[in-house]
């Protein structure tokens, strides 16, 4: 799991690459709650993530109320097979996303 993040006044891009399951996704949460303190705008960059399990969307789900609270979250670059388990889950209604290349 790596993390790369990009600080724009009150906006966050975090690039996440990996698998987001039950290993690691308390370490996903923990990074990008750490760095919430004074932005309204978190942007999520999916490019290099290739599955997202319950735990993770789980992860996803207590981000997005987070946000909601004080702006928005949104992802990017999210991949077809990502995209899949969205729309299987119904999350495709809860969060808002842009699908990748």
């Amino acid at each position: 799991m790596n993390f790369k993040k990009k600080k724009d006044g009150t906006e966050l891009t975090v690039a996440i690459s990996g698998r987001i399951d039950t290993a690691t996704a308390p370490e996903v949460e923990a990074y990008i709650s750490r760095n919430l303190d004074g932005i309204d705008n978190l942007i999520l960059d999916f490019k290099e993530v290739n599955y997202v399990s319950s735990a993770g969307l789980r992860v996803l789900l207590s981000l997005q109320k987070k946000m909601m609270a004080v702006g928005e979250m949104k992802l990017i670059s999210v991949n077809e097979s990502v995209c899949d388990v969205f729309e299987v889950t119904g999350f495709d209604e809860i969060l808002k996303y842009e699908k990748g290349e």
